[in-house]
């Protein structure tokens, strides 16, 4: 194939990088040893997981095209991921050079924190939540270099944003305690620790904590059994009572000790609990539910052994038997605030909402300071087209969290269907203030502001968006309407323009730009740009109006004719001709008047 063919091959996947399958094949085909050829090999090799090949793929691509933003950026991510990370920001510096791409700005992030270069690490990582808003991890990263500078209440603040997105983020519950124990608040380090051990009850990490919580406040018994499900013995072997054998320092050796207490003592439920913690914290699951479900079947009074029976079944899905399991910890300890949570999650995932609603609230009155809890609440309400009661759980997170994008957002919105429209203009306000890049926020304030007649408002605010994003023609056609609504025409023939200039086939633009011209009496450069937009797009109907009525302007005979007292002219003999002939110049004066007194107009 001819190297200008490749070379338009290269240009369509710079234009579609996320081309499907059979684009890629097509690509393949038509420029098979082509730089956008070698990009999709690599694209091929990642998704097989051939790390190597994919590289090598991409520096061959990179070879033929230096400027391929695309392949360095890609190139980039995967140097950062075998650890090369000089290689890595090179690459990614290029690929960012032309293609914002989030995932290029957090890894260059991640790089830079590690350099401890913090200050362009948050810029990247700040530019990466605008493109991926919805991700937890991204907010827990963001809050690890505010610890790393000393800043932990901006740390929590986005340990919350992150828990807001995924209410079950470890990470996030983690980061948390780990402030709360450097502030010597032990009780706050627990509740957030408790949270994710429910969310993943295989993380070491948190049983560890855990256990160091238990044992500094003297409770050996819970300090022990987090260190087993951690992984590690306890730190200090508890005192025993005179001639008591001392505990068996290997796991296994005590599961087949309490295995010959099972056959001395065969209906000791407490005996079969222990020796499910065991099983669990080994990781022999099947085993652990084996045994918890002796103690159940010998009807165990312990919330906790129910509690750990429903994990497990909720690790393996086996959503009915959990569901059991957690209404049986509560019929233990009603004041099981996270069994009610996991089983209210449940109901929510099989569509029974009011149970699942009942048990949230159960949660809540429990443990009312539960922002993510109360926002999922406030979540469901408002899905029911509960309105009020969606409101109220809004307003409960915002109370812990008056700055989060999602719940000033969605509370903004109910507002808005309320025709509440100075709340709703308030809380969209908040999004902004954090988020200016929301179009969509800006659309929903636009609509407020058109319905309410608050032309200074909309003005400001197409205006910033126009500043914000430049290179979209839309924006400025926007604010072009709205000068050329408030007949402030000069501003508003710059802003079409600036957008006929980013994108010279924007009909709608050029259409508008015309009807302005014609408006201002530019007839020429009217059926100019309009002959443009009609070629642009040949359905817009408008344009074609306004064409035809340059046309009666530019030809006046027809409209003289047709206005002429004598109808019967029309029809009239040849020999007549002559005489209508020598009447023209005058008639052309006449049309002159007319066409300026239209200008004027």
């Amino acid at each position: 194939m001819r190297h200008a063919d490749c070379s338009l091959v290269y240009r369509l996947v710079l234009r579609r990088p996320a081309a499907d399958r059979q684009t890629e094949a097509r690509i393949l085909s038509l420029c098979p040893d082509g730089a956008a050829a070698h990009y999709v090999g690599a694209l091929q090799h990642e998704r097989i997981g051939n790390v190597d090949g994919a590289i090598g793929e991409y520096r061959q691509a990179l070879q033929q095209e230096r400027s391929f933003p695309l392949a360095s950026g890609n190139l980039g991510l995967l140097y950062a991921q075998k650890g090369m990370d000089d290689e890595a920001s090179v690459e990614l510096a290029r690929g960012l050079s032309s293609s914002p791409n989030p995932k290029y700005h957090r890894a260059m992030g991640r790089i830079l924190a590690e350099r401890k270069v913090y200050p362009l690490a948050l810029y990247h990582y700040g530019e990466a939540v605008r493109g991926l808003p919805r991700d937890a991890g991204l907010r827990a990263e963001v809050a690890e270099i505010h610890i790393a500078t000393g800043q932990p209440e901006k740390a929590i603040e986005e340990y919350r944003r992150a828990l807001a997105v995924d209410p079950g983020s470890e990470k996030a519950h983690i980061g948390i305690a780990a402030i709360y124990l450097e502030r010597n608040e032990p009780d706050k380090a627990l509740e957030e620790l408790k949270k994710a051990v429910l969310a993943n009850p295989q993380n070491r990490e948190a049983h560890l904590m855990l256990a160091g919580i238990y044992e500094r406040q003297g409770d050996t018994r819970l300090a022990e059994y987090e260190y087993l499900l951690g992984g590690r013995a306890k730190s200090a072997p508890a005192q025993k009572p005179a001639g008591e054998a001392p505990a068996p320092a290997n796991g296994d050796q005590t599961i087949e000790s309490l295995k010959a207490v099972l056959k001395e003592y065969p209906d000791s439920a407490e005996t079969y609990e222990k020796l499910g913690n065991l099983y669990r914290a080994a990781g022999k699951e099947s085993e652990a539910i084996d045994a918890y479900r002796e103690a159940a079947h010998l009807n165990s009074s312990n919330s906790d052994l129910y509690m750990n029976l429903g994990l497990l079944y909720e690790k393996r899905s086996l959503l009915d038997e959990a569901a059991v399991a957690y209404r049986r910890a509560i019929q233990a300890k009603p004041a099981n605030a996270d069994a009610r949570l996991r089983l209210a999650d449940i109901y929510l995932a099989r569509g029974s909402q009011p149970q699942a609603v009942e048990q949230y609230g159960e949660f809540l009155r429990l443990k009312p300071d539960s922002p993510d809890i109360q926002l999922k609440l406030a979540r469901i309400f408002a899905q029911n087209k509960e309105t009020n009661l969606a409101i109220e759980g809004y307003l409960a997170v915002l109370k812990h969290s008056p700055d989060n994008a999602d719940t000033n957002r969605e509370i903004a919105v109910l507002y808005k269907t309320k025709g509440m429209d100075e709340n709703a203009v308030e809380h969209f306000k908040k999004v902004l203030t954090s988020q200016k890049d929301d179009m969509e926020t800006r659309n929903a304030l636009v609509s407020i502001y058109v319905k309410n007649k608050r032309y200074d408002e909309i003005t400001a605010l197409l205006k910033e968006a126009a500043e914000l994003f430049p290179d979209d023609p839309n924006n400025h056609y926007k604010l072009g309407l709205i000068y050329d609504f408030r007949r402030e025409y000069d501003s508003a023939i710059a802003s079409y323009n600036k957008a006929v200039v980013l994108k010279p086939d924007h009909a709608r633009s050029l259409n508008a730009l015309g009807r302005l011209y014609m408006k201002t009496g530019r007839l020429a450069e009217a059926k100019e740009v309009l002959e443009a937009a009609k070629k642009a797009d040949p359905s817009m109907e408008e344009t074609s109006v306004l064409l035809s009525n340059i046309r009666d302007e530019f030809n006046p005979e027809p409209r003289k004719i047709s206005k002429g007292k004598k109808g019967k002219s029309k029809k009239g003999k040849k020999g007549t001709k002559p005489a209508k002939a020598s009447k023209k110049p005058k008639s052309g004066k006449a049309e002159k008047k007319t066409a300026t007194k239209k200008q004027q107009q």
